[in-house]
Formats: structure tokens, C-alpha cells, sequence
């Protein structure tokens, strides 16, 4: 029987352990209810696990039915939620206003914990599992506080994979891409002073406006003048502050400005932090203001390594067949701070398909809801990885 098909038995009591936790979102390093949730049920099973692990962070340890190689395998799962207001009106909806599951990693986790109950019930590998509960992955770097918290000292994964769901794909469907999977997340600021005075009298200010204006429009021909067109970068000015709606006639003497930049390569990364601090100065100079940048590298790239990559793709066909796997899905330029871990261990981050972008309904939507027809088959494939990378003897 494959893992999933095991796993369907138990999918009403999983899809109530979802729809719990998406009631209860908690942001990162704040998930004390969720690791509890987590901690209840693998003690239930009597599941050996490890907490405060990166702070709130959980490790389960599953032992096979033997570990004649010393194999070791870590899944990984995100626990925290996004500060964002609930549009939903389901019984299951946040109940904590500014906060809610946008991004799935309320099925995330009932997924691992599935895969743990059906590891810990089979034992149909030879090595260890460590199922890794991780806090903080919306822009936290809770995975890489996990990885200075002695993570993988305390816990020595050979690999490491991790499973994101992607309403993109329709429900039954896997996706791996080869190479880089998601991109790098770079914050900005850009901080403009000037003088302010009277809007009837704009001779005697420096208008910070008017320069914020100047550097939004420039910054986009970053993009399109210095990337190669066979190369993906993206600038995004995303929040602009400045003067007070109130004051029709006031020119300020600040004005802020804040977004994003995602790139693949170290290189073309390099290149627009250059090229942006010279033009945001630039643009201040001309104008008499002054104008400075805070270039903040939060998430470097995922970048799946190619073996592991090819095993992921490899493991899911046999799970749900060939047509069902899509082995070159599109990088996306959203980001993972799964990347730490893929930059200290080998492995692959994979996608699975719940459906839900047709309807104009993607991650980080205010009316995103995980789809809990897909739980057996997210636990089930997790569990898989974890099967094929360390099988029994024959």
C-alpha cells in the first residue's frame, strides 16, 4: 500500500488538526499554541521529540526498522502564519484579527505530523527520520535559526527536503524544479531628506516627493537595462511615506520609501545593489537632496541540488505516476528561507499542487484557504522521500 492510500484513513482526523490551527495563526517565533499542537500529538504517539529548537522549533526523531547504513533523512515543515486581516467566512477562519494562514503552513505541518504518525506506525526504512517543525519562515529566518541553534549538530540529516503547496497546480499533481526553485529576498529603504515648506511656494524647498518620484520611475530601468534578458530580476517599490493626507499645502522634509528585490544569481544581486545605491544618490544629488539606501539580503535563492532533485521527481512519479509530475516547473520569484538549509545540507524543495490560482486566489491572498483534499498525498509523499532515501534491506 502506498503511504498515501495508508494515510487517507486518518484524513477526517488531519483535516480537523488543519482547520484548527488555521483558526489559531500565530506569527513567527510566536507559534507557543502551534508547537503545543505539535507536541501533543507526537507524544500521543510516543514520538521521540526535542523543542525550543531556533526558539519555538520542534525536531521529532523516528528511528526505522533498522539503521544498518547510518542514513539520515530530514523533512521539514513551516509553522508560522502572516500579519494579514482574514477575508474568509468559513467556522475555520482566523480568530485573531491581523493574522491569518495566507500561505499554507497550517497544512504544512498536519502534513508532517501525518507523515510522522505513518512513519512512526511503519518503519519501513532503514536510518532515522528527523521531522523538522520550523517557526519564523515569513521573513524570519527562522530556518537559519534553527541551523545556528545546533540543528543539524543535534540532528545530522544527510538530506534534507521540504514541500510547499502551490494553488498554481491542480490537486494531484507535483512540481520540482531543477536548479533554482525560488528566488532571493532583498529588502530596500530608501530614505529621503529634504527641506520642507509651504506647496504654494515650492521655490524655497528641497521636495523629497518630487525625488521619491524621480527614483521610483528610474529603479525599474534597472531591471530592463542591466539584467540580461535571458536572466530574471525583480525591483519592487511596494510602500512609499511621506508628508500627512491632512496637509494639502505642506511640503515634507522626509519621505521613505520600501520594497523589494529578487534575483537567482549572486552576480545579477550584486550588480542592482550597486546600480541602486548609485542611482538613489544620484537622484538626491540633482535635486539638492540627500538620498541613501539600506540594502537589507534577507532569504538567499533556494537552489535545489541536482541529484536530490531528480530523486524528489523520481519519488513522486512512483507515487502518483508520470503524468502527474511536472519535472521542470518555473522557478518562482517568491522566496524560502528553506534556502539555509539547502546551503548547508543537500536536498530539494518540491511543490504540490492544491488548486485555486484559476480562480485568482494565490499565497498571500486574504481568501487563501490550504486545501485539505491534498493532506494524504503532501504526508504521504513527505513519508515517501523518508521510504526511498533509506529502504530496507531485501
Amino acid at each position: 500500500m502506498k503511504p498515501d492510500e495508508y494515510i487517507r484513513r486518518w484524513h477526517d482526523e488531519f483535516t480537523i488538526i488543519r482547520r484548527d490551527l488555521h483558526a489559531h495563526p500565530e506569527l513567527g517565533f510566536e507559534e507557543h499554541r502551534t508547537a503545543r499542537v505539535v507536541q501533543e500529538n507526537l507524544a500521543r504517539l510516543g514520538v521521540e521529540h526535542h523543542t525550543g529548537i531556533g526558539k519555538t522549533g520542534i525536531v521529532a526523531v523516528i528511528p526505522g526498522r533498522s539503521n544498518s547504513r547510518g542514513r539520515s533523512v530530514g523533512l521539514r515543515a513551516d509553522m508560522d502564519a502572516l500579519p494579514l486581516l482574514e477575508e474568509n467566512e468559513f467556522a475555520h477562519k482566523s480568530r485573531y484579527e491581523g493574522r491569518m494562514h495566507g500561505c499554507g503552513h497550517d497544512g504544512h505541518t498536519t502534513m508532517l505530523l501525518a507523515a510522522a504518525r505513518y512513519l512512526h506506525e511503519t518503519r519501513n526504512f532503514d536510518g532515522t527520520a528527523y521531522l523538522i517543525f520550523q517557526p519564523g519562515e515569513e521573513g524570519y529566518a527562522g530556518a537559519k535559526a534553527m541551523i545556528d541553534d545546533g540543528l543539524f549538530e543535534r540532528f545530522p540529516a544527510g538530506q534534507v527536503f521540504a514541500l510547499h503547496n502551490w494553488p498554481g497546480l491542480p490537486p494531484g499533481r507535483i512540481g520540482i524544479t531543477p536548479g533554482y526553485a525560488m528566488a532571493a529576498a532583498d529588502r530596500i529603504e530608501i530614505t529621503i531628506d529634504g527641506r520642507g515648506g509651504h506647496g504654494a511656494h515650492p521655490h524655497t524647498v528641497i521636495d523629497p516627493v518630487l525625488v521619491a518620484g524621480h527614483i521610483i520611475t528610474a529603479a525599474q530601468s534597472i531591471v530592463s537595462r542591466n539584467v540580461s534578458p535571458i536572466d530574471t530580476a525583480v525591483v519592487s517599490l511596494c510602500a512609499m511615506q511621506a508628508g500627512h493626507p491632512g496637509a494639502m499645502s505642506v511640503v515634507p522634509s522626509h519621505a521613505k520609501l520600501v520594497g523589494t528585490v529578487r534575483t537567482f544569481k549572486p552576480a545579477t544581486q550584486d550588480m542592482i545593489e550597486k546600480r541602486l545605491t548609485a542611482l538613489v544618490q544620484s537622484i538626491g544629488d540633482a535635486f539638492g537632496a540627500v538620498a541613501t539606501l539600506k540594502y537589507e539580503r534577507v532569504y538567499p535563492a533556494t537552489l535545489n541540488h541536482d541529484r536530490e532533485a531528480m530523486f524528489a521527481a523520481d519519488v513522486a512519479e512512483r507515487l502518483v505516476g508520470a503524468e502527474n509530475v511536472v519535472r521542470n516547473l518555473d522557478p518562482s520569484m517568491g522566496s524560502e528561507d528553506f534556502s539555509f538549509m539547502l546551503q548547508v545540507k543537500p536536498g530539494a524543495f518540491a511543490r504540490l499542487g492544491q488548486g485555486g490560482a484559476e480562480g485568482g486566489c494565490f499565497l498571500h491572498n486574504s481568501q487563501y484557504d490550504f486545501n485539505d483534499a491534498v493532506i494524504p498525498l503532501g504526508a504521504g509523499y513527505l513519508a515517501a522521500l523518508a521510504e526511498s532515501a533509506m529502504p530496507l534491506a531485501k
